[in-house]
């Protein structure tokens, strides 16, 4: 009988010796969160200044749970960044599956967010409590990442927490390899969302480009 894992369960550890899966520190493997970013207007710097400024409002009301997160920082991004407008469209909380049909390990887990694109997957968020750190998100958010149906091409992800963002590029191949980009914060000087928002529209433009 195959072995089931949660997906909220699963470590680095189940992956690299179930998938193989490769963490890749070349700079040259993942560009696309620093190369040829778009600019972000003074309207929509002026919306992620609100964002921030609510963010820090809410901090002074614990807890600060996901649902909380999502609609007070998650939801304006995925706004301002197109992906709620044709072609894309996002489904919440979508199941995912994957499968080491050799080892007989089955992975199963729920999306938080998934903005799609003709069934391919443009941008995968895992958002977690406050409270939580990233790193307790990556291996989740790979083995749904795992699960793309798109074959060669990159599927990329972005894990957060309400301050903190991480994208994720993931290219499955022969064997499967990821590599992260830096760390975004709102606490950091300025205002990080405008960054964020920039890769977020970098990585649309790149995925629709990819398909059309």
């Amino acid at each position: 009988m195959a072995q089931t894992i949660q997906a909220r369960n699963v470590a680095i550890n189940d992956l690299e010796a179930q998938f193989k899966i490769e963490w890749i520190e070349d700079d040259h493997f993942f560009r696309e969160w620093q190369d040829d970013l778009p600019e972000i207007t003074d309207a929509e710097k002026q919306r992620l200044d609100r964002v921030k400024a609510s963010y820090r409002n809410l901090l002074k009301h614990p807890p600060l749970l996901e649902n909380t997160v999502k609609m007070v920082v998650l939801s304006p991004l995925l706004d301002l960044a197109d992906f709620y407008l044709a072609p894309f469209h996002v489904t919440s909380e979508k199941s995912v599956e994957i499968i080491d049909e050799d080892q007989g390990l089955i992975v199963r887990g729920q999306m938080d967010v998934l903005a799609l694109f003709q069934e391919f997957w443009v941008v995968v968020v895992e958002s977690k409590k406050a409270a939580f750190s990233l790193e307790v998100g990556i291996p989740q958010l790979l083995a749904y990442m795992l699960g793309s149906v798109t074959g060669d091409r990159p599927t990329y992800g972005l894990l957060m927490n309400g301050s903190n963002f991480l994208f994720v590029k993931l290219v499955k191949g022969e064997t499967p390899q990821y590599a992260f980009s830096r760390w975004f914060s709102m606490f950091n000087p300025g205002n990080d969302l405008y960054t964020v928002l920039s890769i977020l529209k970098r990585l649309g433009e790149l995925n629709v480009d990819n398909i059309v």
